[in-house]
């Protein structure tokens, strides 16, 4: 028995027997040609007859995955249509009088070497997505049929990597398990296996390729990222017990989906998701939570390379609610700053960014950033039911100062006629120690409060949450942290304002009782803890 460690992208253990992954030969030759309007011919039907592939592709991967992550296809189509990568294929066709097969081949090189050398992790996983395209094409010039994957039992799937096509063109059900040498988490090869709930490991390395072969007996643990070549009976019998455990676990939590958030004794709770993107509103509606407890608005700053507009901030806003179809969706205003930098804001090296210029402190000094998020906001407010949230509070003076605003930008929108709701509900992030203290003076003025616990935690026990050296330090059950919390929960109460936790405490299921205990009326954690979240509520008696 043979251990190669991997990352697991998805937790789930697979035994079964291995079945190498065989790529068609795309191996290209360079052909001079005297007939280069052919060759262009040539390459605009194969681009048309792989559009075609994409979207029956796309369709699959609808009905398996989900629109969110079907969306790759769809851009994958995008790549094809893109002018620069079919300004360089043609460009190649004609100045050097060769076949497309072979532009192709080059233009492939060079696009998927420029974003491999990027810095940004996503970018760089783009690079998988040009060969994937360009591989598509060249298997069509060159007559191939598509990739596919024939077995009539069940196998662990094994490859150098897997493209985005590939991994949805293997038939779902005859997939054990997905195994390859290299890959990223950011791909989204790792993003179709988690959502095809199928156990994934990626980066075992070469040196396991190089040892199997198609019929070898493997277990796959994606929990720890653990492959097992060659398995013992006894480790067999182990990874059995913890597959049965983890199926038994998974089919209960299943069963809890369209049940109510209801403990023993009837409280109802609120359980959320909290999101970075409108492309993981299909993980909210897949998990079942009852609404958005926090949508991370600074996605849309942190991926653009300007300021994003009043019309695009508003487009991905009303998306999220009209997708959420009137359940609760609390969206939290720009939270840049500390380790959450964005070039064009072009702000100062601090010595401590996370007691910096940060968050709010961004907005009140810069009203003009502020002021546009709000309309893009209150204007998307009319197709759902939208809740802001503003972070890093500290003072009562603050929340005045953007109370004024909020009044300032609906006023504003009210002389131009542009409609907007007016039950929008306002709270605060309770993030800081100051806002847990006087939470009795901010709960009048506010609609809820939600705590961040990381930041909370960060602030109160003097410890920078980015410095692995004092995680030992680091007691996110602290009695002080508890102690906030509460203080807030009991102030937001008398005020009749309610309570929820968005930070990474609240899927933390031994301290479920303790926060409803408290009084906390809603918990928002990740799309996949919801149902997790849910049983914990659902087996707690408050009497």
């Amino acid at each position: 028995m043979t251990k190669y460690q991997g990352k697991g992208v998805y937790g789930a253990v697979a035994i079964g027997k291995i079945s190498l992954f065989k790529k068609q030969d795309t191996a290209v030759k360079r052909i001079h040609t005297t007939d280069t309007d052919h060759e262009k011919e040539r390459f605009e039907q194969a681009k048309t007859l792989a559009i075609q592939q994409l979207d029956e592709i796309y369709e699959k991967a609808l009905k398996e995955v989900g629109e969110a992550n079907a969306a790759i296809f769809e851009i994958h189509q995008m790549m094809l249509e893109d002018e620069d990568y079919n300004d360089s294929i043609i460009n190649i066709i004609e100045s050097q009088n060769v076949n497309a097969d072979y532009a192709v081949a080059v233009t492939a090189d060079n696009f998927a070497d420029m974003f491999a050398a990027m810095d940004d992790a996503y970018m760089k996983a783009r690079a998988a997505d040009v060969r994937d395209i360009s591989n598509r094409l060249i298997n069509i010039l060159s007559g191939n049929t598509a990739v596919s994957h024939h077995s009539d039992e069940k196998l662990i799937i094994c490859a150098a990597d897997l493209a985005p096509s590939e991994t949805v063109s293997l038939d779902k059900e005859k997939v054990l398990a997905f195994v390859t040498a290299h890959g990223s988490s950011n791909s989204h090869t790792a993003i179709l296996a988690r959502n095809m709930n199928i156990p994934a490991i990626i980066g075992v390395g070469d040196e396991f390729l190089e040892a199997v072969k198609d019929g070898d007996e493997a277990v796959v643990d994606g929990f720890t990222g653990e492959v097992l070549l060659h398995p013992d009976d006894e480790s067999v019998q182990t990874y059995r017990r913890k597959q049965a455990d983890d199926e038994e676990k998974k089919r209960l939590l299943l069963e809890l989906k369209g049940k109510e958030n209801i403990t023993k004794d009837g409280r109802k709770i609120n359980v959320y998701a909290n999101i970075g993107s409108v492309d993981n509103i299909g993980a909210v509606l897949l998990n079942d939570a009852g609404g958005i407890g926090l949508f991370r608005s600074e996605f849309l700053y942190l991926e653009n390379s300007d300021y994003p507009s009043e019309e695009q901030q508003f487009g991905a806003y009303k998306k999220v609610l009209e997708s959420m179809a009137g359940k609760k969706v609390i969206i939290r205003t720009l939270d840049i700053g500390a380790d959450k930098q964005v070039d064009y804001f072009k702000l100062k090296k601090e010595e401590n960014p996370a007691l910096g210029y940060r968050a709010i402190r961004i907005c009140l000094t810069r009203p003009e950033i502020f002021k546009t998020q709000l309309r893009a906001l209150y204007r998307a407010s009319v197709f759902g039911n939208l809740g802001i949230m503003f972070p890093m509070i500290t003072s009562v003076s603050e929340l005045e100062r953007i109370l004024a605003m909020c009044a300032e930008i609906k006023e504003e929108l009210r002389s131009q006629h542009v409609e907007y709701a007016e039950n929008v509900e306002l709270g605060i992030m309770i993030e800081t120690p100051a806002a847990a203290i006087i939470s009795d003076r901010l709960a009048p003025m506010v609609d809820f409060f939600s705590v961040g616990t990381n930041d909370l935690t960060q602030y109160t026990l003097a410890c920078d949450r980015q410095n692995p050296d004092i995680e030992e330090f680091v007691d996110t059950h602290h009695e002080a942290i508890m102690r906030l919390i509460e203080m807030s929960a009991v102030n937001a109460h008398k005020c009749g304002a309610w309570i929820g936790i968005c930070g990474e405490l609240a899927a933390d299921t031994a301290l479920t009782e303790t926060f409803l205990r408290m009084g906390i009326d809603e918990l928002s954690v990740s799309p996949t803890f919801v149902l997790k979240v849910r049983d914990a509520v659902r087996n707690i008696d408050l009497s």
